[in-house]
């Protein structure tokens, strides 16, 4: 029998009690039954006071001193790993699991969700199950000499049970890595000055999506104490389709490399994205790793080649919604690729002419001779340089906006030839479009014929109109026809760049895709504290 004092606990409802008084009512009953006298008739409990030893007694205090022994010693790997340890080195007020009649059932509950971590690539070692069974096993037996500590067991216990419980539900619940910490910390921008120590770097994610707060350790801490943890375990798991198709595929995975691919696309389905990619309605998906788009409509799917930013000036992943299109833009030139290609050609009248670039103060929008401009003048910010539109154009002929961090937009491109190449990793950023007329039409809301005809001509299409047709008979001598600039997309329609190196095609088939940016290794990496 388990004895206690200086007992101050978490509250709970039934207790697994760990004691004789089962056996006791047994032997007493036995003895009832009958004429005869039995040789334990007369048993009672004062027999069993030699059990109350140090050896079976539980001491809160105790255990509360120890618990902050081990987590002065822990090292956290993890965000749940830090609330673990912060919470006991604080010497808590309430112990979580252990009690002054031990423990419940609640660690059964756990350990039939941690025992099913394999089927998710994941090890048993990460959540310390074998050590957690060792020790619920011995208290549960009071497998103790008068020279053990039942408490040191008991705290050992307690912090083993707390930190595989949310290393597994922040897991489950936000991903076991954080995307916008990780990626957004990987590439190191143009700006960094190494002289004054200030590292600066290029955003690479931005998908608004849950994130555990400052609280939501003592929201899961609470959950255990008020006994609801199976409830807990059951609304975390990922709900998703596609994760549950990889999980499948997980078991017959034949190789180290398939199953590493299927585990970090795994990890990517854990993200919660405030606003997912929905099943239905339109919606644009480009997906880096494919060099692909895929505009899903009401039954049908619009697929193009794109290509997208090279390893050194990345596409960033994001969530955004195509809101309008310029058909014939003019390219105003990014600060980044400014003084990276075109300032070191300051004064240099031809090179402008040939690439048909003109110069601007900001302030006044007043168009600068080339001659006049200086180097350290394209450097001052005061000035901006715009390519002229056209088919030479480097946005091509029309130019897909939405909002976002980056300043990047899914456009045309005056080198079309880059789409039949297999590597297309080519740009400062943006997505180039293989098919930008079929995309426009596919963004319109039911577009009469005139405005796709106006949009055909000011893109160098054929025109499919007698209007279209007859507006090129009496223009004959324009270069450009610059019939339509700004055409508005009504409703906005949802746009998801995402990084999946396992994704259905055009034609629904799951396909695997080259790790392009190398992101898999980066999450794999970051994966190993729960794999191995």
């Amino acid at each position: 029998m388990l004895y206690s004092k200086n007992w101050q606990g978490c509250p709970k409802g039934f207790h697994s009690l760990i004691g004789l008084f089962p056996l006791l009512a047994v032997i007493l009953m036995t003895s009832c039954l009958g004429g005869e006298h039995h040789k334990n008739r007369d048993i009672t409990m004062a027999a069993f006071s030699d059990l109350k030893t140090p050896a079976f007694v539980l001491d809160a205090a105790s255990i509360k001193r120890q618990l902050c022994e081990i987590a002065s010693k822990d090292t956290p790997q993890t965000a749940a790993d830090r609330a673990v340890r912060d919470y006991y080195s604080e010497n808590s007020e309430h112990l979580l699991w252990i009690d002054r009649l031990g423990v419940d059932s609640r660690p059964d509950t756990l350990l039939s969700w941690l025992h099913q971590v394999g089927q998710m690539g994941l090890s048993e070692r990460a959540f310390y199950v074998a050590p957690i069974e060792a020790l619920l096993q011995r208290l549960r037996q009071m497998d103790f000499q008068p020279s053990s500590d039942i408490n040191r067991v008991a705290a050992q216990l307690e912090y083993h049970l707390s930190k595989a419980c949310l290393r597994y539900v922040y897991g489950q619940r936000f991903g076991f890595i954080n995307p916008n910490r990780i990626f957004n910390h990987l590439d190191m921008d143009d700006s960094t000055d190494t002289i004054r120590h200030i590292v600066r770097y290029r955003g690479l994610f931005d998908m608004d999506m849950d994130l555990p707060s400052a609280t939501y350790a003592h929201q899961v801490m609470r959950t255990i104490c008020n006994d609801s943890l199976a409830i807990l375990l059951h609304e975390i798991q990922p709900q998703d389709k596609f994760y549950q198709q990889l999980q499948r595929m997980l078991s017959t995975a034949s190789d180290d490399a398939s199953r590493r691919r299927i585990l970090c696309n795994m990890e990517r389905c854990r993200w919660r994205l405030h606003h997912p990619i929905p099943e239905e309605g339109k919606r644009v998906v480009v997906n880096v790793p494919a060099y692909s788009l895929y505009a899903y409509g009401a039954d049908s799917i619009l697929h193009m080649r794109v290509a997208c930013g090279a390893t050194k000036t990345k596409t960033p992943l994001l969530t955004s919604e195509v809101e309008w299109m310029e058909v014939n833009p003019q390219w105003v030139i990014p600060k980044s690729i400014l003084e990276k290609d075109v300032v070191r050609h300051a004064g240099d009248s031809a090179y402008f002419a040939r690439n048909k670039y003109n110069i601007y103060e900001r302030a006044t929008n007043k168009q600068m001779p080339i001659e006049e401009v200086t180097r350290s003048m394209l450097m001052s910010g005061k000035y901006r340089v715009a390519q002229q539109s056209g088919s030479h154009n480097s946005l091509g002929r029309i130019v897909f906006r939405f909002k976002n961090k980056f300043s990047v937009f899914l456009h045309y491109t005056s080198t079309p030839g880059v789409f039949q190449r297999d590597s297309r990793a080519v740009s400062h950023g943006c997505v180039r479009v293989a098919r930008p007329y079929d995309l426009a039409h596919f963004l319109l809301d039911n577009p009469d014929e005139w405005l796709l005809d106006r949009i055909r001509i000011s893109m160098g299409l054929k025109a499919e109109t007698d209007r279209g047709r007859q507006y090129l008979k009496t223009h004959p001598t324009d270069e450009d026809h610059k019939l339509i600039g700004y055409v508005p997309v009504k409703p906005h329609v949802p746009l998801y760049i995402i990084y999946y190196t396992l994704w259905t095609d055009e034609n629904g088939v799951l396909q695997s895709w080259p790790d392009v940016y190398g992101y898999d290794t980066v999450i794999w990496n970051h994966l190993q504290t729960f794999v191995n």
